[in-house]
């Protein structure tokens, strides 16, 4: 019987899961976007929102907490230093999975993992959301065969 054994294994042993773990949360720490599979996404949000959490109270126990599971100076220093701060007001869910369809090779499937805070593109999505749309105006054949008409009538006018 499997109870209590939640682990995704990942295909890996339990040593070479912490270690893509640690380096994938590194990656996402410092690029704040990543491309994986759907699979090691949920298993590295479930790893990096706790470090996240950790950030938020600036203390020399989490950078150490941090660096412990991290193994990046650089990754801890952009954790506690900018990303603490985007994230100081938000109660969990740091992390957002974008599903983006099927590798080629083997067909597994893809995504993006990103942090919530720092896509631009989805944060201008959501305040334009708030903004009523502008009007958007269809062109069609029958104006573009009125407008020639129209410059004729113009022509003989002026004459």
């Amino acid at each position: 019987m499997r109870h209590n054994k939640k682990v995704p294994h990942l295909g890996r042993t339990k040593s070479h899961r912490e270690a893509m773990l640690s380096n994938m949360a590194t990656s996402l720490i410092m690029h704040k976007r990543i491309f994986t599979t759907v699979a090691k996404a949920k298993a590295l949000r479930v790893y990096v929102e706790p470090i996240i959490t950790k950030s938020k109270t600036d203390s020399t126990h989490s950078r150490r907490m941090a660096f412990a599971l991290l193994r990046n100076k650089y990754a801890v220093k952009e954790l506690f230093g900018d990303i603490s701060q985007k994230v100081a007001d938000r109660p969990g869910g740091y992390t957002r999975i974008i599903k983006t369809g099927y590798r080629l090779g083997d067909a597994a499937a893809m995504c993006f993992i990103e942090l919530v805070d720092y896509n631009a593109h989805m944060a201008k999505e959501g305040a334009d959301a708030s903004k009523p749309a502008a009007k958007r105006t269809r062109r069609s054949r029958a104006k573009k065969a009125e407008a020639p008409v129209a410059e004729k009538q113009e022509t003989s006018t002026e004459e």
